[in-house]
């Protein structure tokens, strides 16, 4: 038996969003009331267009992504502007899952978590403080 059949079958892009969800589910009300315009994509990976961008050579090194102006910098006057986006990468989450040890639901949570701190232009600690809100 392998390390990868302690765990069973992966979770599909399906399951990966029902976390990913519920988690903005749980928000506190300031944060969600924010978010109904940002779109919640799980890919399978980073196109190579992404990682060039951000630097990154191999797509299981990023597991998410959010892509937007935090809100702090947008302007009434912008039109025509893609939506938001956070990108959760299904592969990058199921390697980091196996290789950490780290339940699933904290995995995601935390990515989750992360890449919505972005939205909002939230420091590490600000995140940290929020994913400690959603877990309580």
């Amino acid at each position: 038996m392998n390390g990868q059949d302690a765990y069973g079958p992966a979770p599909d892009a399906a399951a990966i969003e029902v976390i990913a969800r519920d988690t903005i589910a749980r928000l506190p009300a300031a944060f969600a009331a924010h978010l109904g315009d940002v779109l919640l994509l799980i890919e399978e990976e980073a196109d190579d267009e992404t990682l060039a961008a951000l630097g990154i050579e191999h797509p299981l090194d990023l597991t998410g992504l959010y892509h937007g102006r935090p809100l702090g910098e947008k302007s009434s006057m912008e039109s025509g502007a893609l939506p938001d986006r956070i990108h959760l990468y299904r592969q990058a989450i199921l390697v980091e899952w196996v290789e950490t040890g780290v339940r699933l639901d904290d995995l995601v949570r935390h990515v989750t978590i992360h890449e919505i701190g972005h939205h909002f232009g939230l420091s590490d600690d600000d995140m940290h403080a929020l994913e400690d809100a959603v877990v309580d």
